[in-house]
């Protein structure tokens, strides 16, 4: 009986050591797992946003299809915070009961956090449905990740990464979107943490925005 009982008691203390093992290791996993789901979404969504960019249009009425701008202390229309990219996406939902069209008009910014002890700031993708507005576009804030120290996005040339981009200025360099956009997204809370890196190429990209000018000729 005593034997019995010292390998039962044996066998508890494993199986315990077991389960609480165990235990731990579920907890570790879901706190990942609960940390890089917020990263996944925002990702997604970036990549969503870039890969369906549409191409400027010529002229200065860059309205329904243009333009695309890239850099710091950006300027959006219903924003009041910098926004860090602005561009015209062929993402939004189409629906019977809203009048608006695919392509609408995407802004990613950072915003204070609504929580002042919270580290870093709130990342935001603030969506335009109307691109037609009598006043003040009516703009949709969507919170994509907390807890951002930075965000920074870059165009790709051809040649070289260009971390300001803008295709509606007057005398603008760049006419036509980037062949890539690389977006860095460094957490807050751990400086020495890698920044998450991403980099979309842009499919939608023309060779030239300029109107060819036909000319007939004659005597032939």
């Amino acid at each position: 009986m005593i034997l019995a009982i010292g390998l039962a008691a044996i066998v508890l203390i494993a199986v315990n050591a077991v389960f609480f093992t165990s235990l731990h290791l579920r907890d570790a996993t879901s706190d990942l797992v609960d940390a890089a789901t917020p990263v996944d979404s925002a990702v997604t969504f970036l990549k969503r946003d870039l890969q369906c960019c549409v191409t400027p249009t010529n002229g200065t009425s860059k309205i329904l299809s243009g333009g695309f701008r890239v850099g710091d202390n950006i300027t959006s229309a219903g924003i009041s915070d910098p926004v860090a990219i602005e561009m015209f996406t062929a993402t939004g939902a189409l629906s019977d009961r809203q009048p608006w069209g695919d392509i609408q008009r995407v802004t990613y910014e950072l915003k204070n956090s609504a929580t002042p002890s919270a580290p870093g700031k709130d990342l935001y993708r603030s969506v335009v449905r109307n691109l037609l507005p009598v006043s003040t576009p009516a703009v949709d804030d969507q919170l994509m990740l907390s807890g951002v120290a930075s965000v920074k996005f870059s165009g790709y040339d051809g040649a070289q990464w260009q971390s300001a981009w803008d295709t509606t200025a007057a005398m603008a360099v760049n006419t036509n979107l980037p062949m890539a956009v690389r977006v860095e997204i460094q957490l807050a809370g751990n400086p020495n943490a890698q920044p998450v890196v991403i980099v979309v190429p842009i499919d939608s990209v023309t060779r030239t925005n300029a109107v060819l000018a036909s000319s007939s000729s004659t005597g032939n």
